[in-house]
């Protein structure tokens, strides 16, 4: 039976996972694909410390050079997460010659470019299902299972952090700062979790699968991003006696000729599918004009998810040597109806609104009357129940409106001087 090598760079969670499957379905894999695969080599920083994984010490380096300089690895897995060292690493594996699996969506996000044309030119590959969605293999269903589709959308949530975190919230009714720390305690947020909760993770997955959806490469910087750190417990449950949950997502929509690209908290009705997605799981909604609407949906963290998602393209790549084949990792072909990118201002959205205001008469007229100003249309208006300091939270949800006048409304009611706390708008999807 054939043998395929891999040498693999990090042997952190993923990276035991990995090493996991491969050491305990090795029979399986090679009775299904007629190859056995073998881990020739492992790298990491530390070598000593006790993993729950049963390692043969003279496979173990400190030394990347073992790996990449070794002629009998086909395949390079790279799981040290980072831009650097880990570009540096991926272009002198593909310079030598190796296939590439990889988890990094931030240095694909952010040099995908680069690292994808010198794989072409090396005619080599870099796999990297694992990195959008764990184990849930929606990158190989885009490129391969609808590949004959073309998309209207693809959005969803993508972060396992800062959902179970918004699931806290809603469920616990806590704060922001306890369902952190429930996070951390559980193993589901870094010790700082910023990028989790500030939606950038969000933004690197959204970028590839902006890719592979609509051929469009989004640069991180047009990307807009907002994350969760502004959410309160009260408006998940003022939403909820609305109708609604409160979700991080990630969106990609083709309007008109014009493709938004976006992460921030949204309302979404409670019976829509995203609804219920709790925990660290996660679901990416993706509408096609031959397929429909689709929904996929798993653990979007956790060891031996997201090394299933790793050992799948270890797996393809196997396949692929043993055939002889090339296929390209990207085969996405931009939609040339998409002519640009829309700016945030222009951005069309119903909108979920608190103004915390001095409960007296007349302030309500004066907030509708800036409202009416900028061309917002109340679709309805709830008053809370007063504080103790005598201010109310006033609710209100939208009719469509661009963002840029949502934006100067709002600026001009905090500066009455009955308001006494900046207001809050959250997005509407999904109605």
């Amino acid at each position: 039976m054939r043998r395929i090598n891999i040498g693999l760079i990090g042997l952190g969670n993923i990276g035991c996972g990995v090493v996991k499957i491969l050491q305990q379905r090795r029979s399986l894999i090679a009775q299904k694909i007629g190859i056995e695969i073998l881990i020739k080599r492992i790298c990491d920083k530390d070598i000593l410390a006790k993993r729950d994984v049963r390692l043969d010490k003279d496979c173990l380096s400190r030394n990347v050079n073992d790996v990449l300089d070794d002629p009998q690895i086909d395949i390079v897995v790279e799981l040290i997460g980072g831009i650097d060292p880990a570009r540096d690493f991926i272009l002198g594996a593909l310079k030598k010659g190796k296939h590439v699996v990889t988890a990094n969506k931030a240095l694909l996000a952010e040099h995908g470019n680069e690292l994808f044309a010198v794989a072409a030119e090396r005619g080599k590959n870099i796999y990297f299902e694992a990195s959008v969605g764990a184990g849930i293999p929606i990158i190989k269903s885009i490129k391969e299972g609808l590949v004959a589709n073309k998309f209207s959308s693809v959005f969803g949530i993508v972060n396992g952090t800062s959902n179970y975190v918004l699931t806290q919230m809603s469920k616990e009714n806590c704060s922001l700062s306890s369902a952190i720390k429930s996070a951390q305690n559980k193993g589901f947020a870094e010790k700082n979790p910023t990028l989790d909760i500030e939606g950038v993770d969000s933004a690197h997955k959204l970028a590839l699968l902006t890719y592979l959806a609509f051929g469009k490469i989004v640069a991180l910087k047009d990307i807009f991003i907002e994350g969760i750190s502004q959410i309160s417990s009260a408006d998940i449950a003022y939403a909820k006696d609305l109708g609604y949950e409160i979700k991080l997502l990630a969106i990609a929509k083709k309007e008109a000729d014009e493709l938004e690209v976006r992460v921030h908290p949204t309302l979404l009705p409670r019976e829509h599918l995203l609804s219920s997605v709790d925990g660290v799981f996660n679901a990416i909604y993706a509408t096609s004009d031959l397929a429909g609407e689709l929904m996929f949906y798993g653990p979007g963290a956790g060891q031996l998810s997201a090394a299933s998602g790793v050992v799948s393209d270890i797996v393809d790549l196997t396949q692929d040597i043993k055939a002889g084949l090339f296929r390209p990792t990207l085969n996405s072909i931009e939609d040339s109806s998409i002519k640009g990118l829309r700016k945030i201002d222009e951005f069309e959205n119903r909108y979920y609104i608190r103004i915390m205001a001095v409960d007296k008469p007349g302030v309500l007229a004066k907030i509708s009357g800036i409202l009416s100003k900028f061309g917002i249309s109340i679709a309805s208006v709830t008053q809370k129940e007063r504080l103790q300091s005598r201010v109310v939270p006033v609710v209100m949800v939208t009719h469509e409106v661009k963002e840029k006048n949502m934006r100067l409304a709002l600026k001009m009611i905090d500066k009455l001087q009955e308001i006494k706390d900046k207001s809050v708008a959250i997005r509407i999807e999904g109605v």
